[in-house]
């Protein structure tokens, strides 16, 4: 059996107990043909981006089912002879493929932090003779602009 996802817009002039019952209806359908329902989730009405069949709102139903290969047309025919449900889309859900590894080339050789760095680390400097004051900023300072 394979795994299908799907989803389908059912008429909101309905009102939800209605489609509820829509809903129910569908998976017993489905159990009835050697399926089964492995994930059901039903939203409130909700805008449509663009009317179909002159509606402009909808309740979205998703289902992720299992179920045989010569059974599906039955179920899509199921889908479009019901006058309530506005749009339908079923797909073949396929199983995620885990990715290998990429291989990467590893450096040749890994500097330490202190080489790569140009900068002290926490403030302090590498030799302590070269240390500046401010004072000694200052009176540069002063010398070049009295000049």
């Amino acid at each position: 059996m394979k795994m299908y996802e799907l989803t389908y817009i059912i008429s909101s002039t309905i009102d939800s107990k209605e489609s509820d019952d829509i809903v129910k209806e569908l998976e017993s359908f489905i159990k009835s043909k050697e399926g089964v329902v492995l994930k059901s989730e039903k939203t409130i009405a909700k805008p449509l981006a663009y009317p179909i069949k002159k509606q402009s709102s909808g309740y979205f139903v998703f289902l992720t089912l299992q179920i045989l290969e010569n059974k599906v047309k039955e179920v899509k025919e199921k889908l479009q002879k019901n006058s309530k449900i506005l749009r339908h889309f079923l797909i073949v859900k396929k199983p995620i493929k885990i990715l290998k590894e990429r291989r990467t080339r590893k450096p040749l050789f890994i500097k330490s932090k202190i080489e790569e760095s140009p900068f002290t680390i926490s403030g302090e400097s590498k030799n302590k003779e070269e240390d500046v004051k401010i004072e000694d900023i200052d009176k540069k300072l002063d010398e070049i602009l009295s000049e």
